[in-house]
C-alpha cells in the first residue's frame, strides 16, 4: 500500500490507461450535456433590481440599508410574497402539505437572495422558471417593502396620534373647568380682567376717598369692587394664568397631534429604485458547462481511483 498513490505509478498508468480515460470522459461529457438539459432539470431565469433606503426614521444603531434588508427578508414580506405568487413558478407546494410553510421558505430562501451592496444599496436576485415572473416578484419585493415600512410608521403614528388626542382632551375639559370658574367669580363678583381692571379700580377706589365727591352709589359699587379684588382677585389672577399656560399647551399639542395625522395619512415610498428589473432573455441556471466539467472530472477521477485498485491487486 506504500507505493499506491506513488506519483510515478499514477503517472504510468495514465498513460497506460489513456485511451480507457478519454473513452470516460467523453461518456461523462455525453451524459452530462444530456442530464443538465431542459428535458431533465428545468432552466430558471434570474432578476435583479438595486435599490437605496430613503425616508427611513432612526430605528436602532443599524444603518439604513441594514434596516431595508431586516425588513424585505422578514417574514411578514415573505408571507406577502407567498400569497401574491401563490401555486406559481417556483412556490408549486400544496397549501394541503403539513410541511407547507417549511418547503415554501426553502424554495423561497434559495431563490430569493438580498444583499448589501459596498455603495450601502441593497441587491436583490430572483431566480424563477418564468423569466417575467423573476421579473414581477422583483418589483412584487420592492412593493412589500415600501408597503410593509409605511405599515409599520402608520401604526406608530396613528398610536402618536391616540396620545395626543388625549392630552388635547384632557387639557380641554381642564381649560372648561378653568373658565367655568372664572365665569363664576366675574358674574358675582363683576371682575372681568384682574390684570386690567385691578389698577382702575384701585385708583377710582383712592379718588373716591380722596376726593369724596360723585353719586354714592358709583362710590359704594367701587368700593363693591375693590372689596372683591381682596377676597377674591388673588384667585382669579391665579385661574387667568392658568388658563392663558393651558391655552398655550393646547395649541402646542393641537400642533403634534395635527402633524401625526398628517404623517398618518402620508403616502410615500421607502426606497429609490437605482436598477430596474427586467425579464432575463437568457437563462441563469443550470450552468451546463460546469456540470458537463464537473461530470467528466468525476467520472475521470473515479476510473483512475477504479484502475489503481485493479493494477494494484494485479500486482498482488
Amino acid at each position: 500500500m506504500n507505493n499506491f498513490f506513488d506519483n510515478q505509478r499514477i503517472l504510468n498508468l495514465i498513460w497506460k490507461r489513456k485511451f480507457h480515460f478519454i473513452v470516460v470522459g467523453i461518456i461523462a461529457v455525453f451524459l452530462g450535456a444530456i442530464f443538465s438539459g431542459p428535458t431533465f432539470i428545468k432552466p430558471k431565469f434570474k432578476s435583479s433590481a438595486r435599490i437605496y433606503p430613503t425616508n427611513l426614521g432612526e430605528m436602532s444603531e443599524e444603518s439604513k440599508t441594514e434596516q431595508m434588508l431586516e425588513i424585505i427578508n422578514s417574514s411578514t414580506v415573505k408571507f406577502k410574497m407567498f400569497e401574491a405568487f401563490k401555486a406559481k413558478d417556483i412556490f408549486n407546494v400544496s397549501k394541503d402539505d403539513p410541511q407547507y410553510l417549511t418547503y415554501t421558505f426553502d424554495i423561497y430562501n434559495k431563490n430569493v437572495k438580498t444583499a448589501k451592496t459596498q455603495n450601502e444599496t441593497v441587491e436583490i436576485n430572483i431566480m424563477a422558471y418564468d423569466p417575467q415572473v423573476a421579473s414581477d416578484m422583483c418589483d412584487s419585493l420592492i412593493h412589500f417593502y415600501n408597503q410593509t415600512v409605511g405599515d409599520l410608521y402608520r401604526a406608530k403614528n396613528w398610536e402618536l396620534v391616540g396620545i395626543s388626542e388625549k392630552q388635547l382632551q384632557k387639557k380641554y375639559t381642564e381649560a372648561d373647568s378653568l373658565i367655568r370658574r372664572l365665569n363664576e367669580i366675574r358674574a358675582e363678583t363683576g371682575i372681568v380682567d384682574v390684570e386690567n381692571q385691578g389698577p382702575e379700580v384701585t385708583r377710582g377706589y383712592v379718588k373716591a376717598l380722596v376726593d369724596g365727591g360723585g353719586k354714592s352709589s358709583d362710590i359704594n359699587r367701587i368700593k363693591e369692587i375693590f372689596g372683591n379684588l381682596l377676597k377674591v382677585g388673588a384667585e382669579a389672577r391665579s385661574l387667568e394664568v392658568s388658563f392663558e399656560n393651558v391655552l398655550q399647551e393646547i395649541v402646542k399639542i393641537k400642533a403634534i397631534y395635527e402633524l401625526n395625522i398628517s404623517e398618518y395619512e402620508k403616502n410615500i415610498t421607502y426606497s429609490h429604485v437605482v436598477e430596474h428589473p427586467f425579464p432575463a432573455d437568457k437563462k441563469s441556471y443550470p450552468v451546463r458547462w460546469l456540470i458537463v466539467a464537473f461530470s467528466a472530472f468525476s467520472a475521470v477521477f473515479l476510473a483512475l481511483l477504479v484502475f489503481l485498485v485493479l493494477d494494484y491487486r494485479k500486482e498482488d
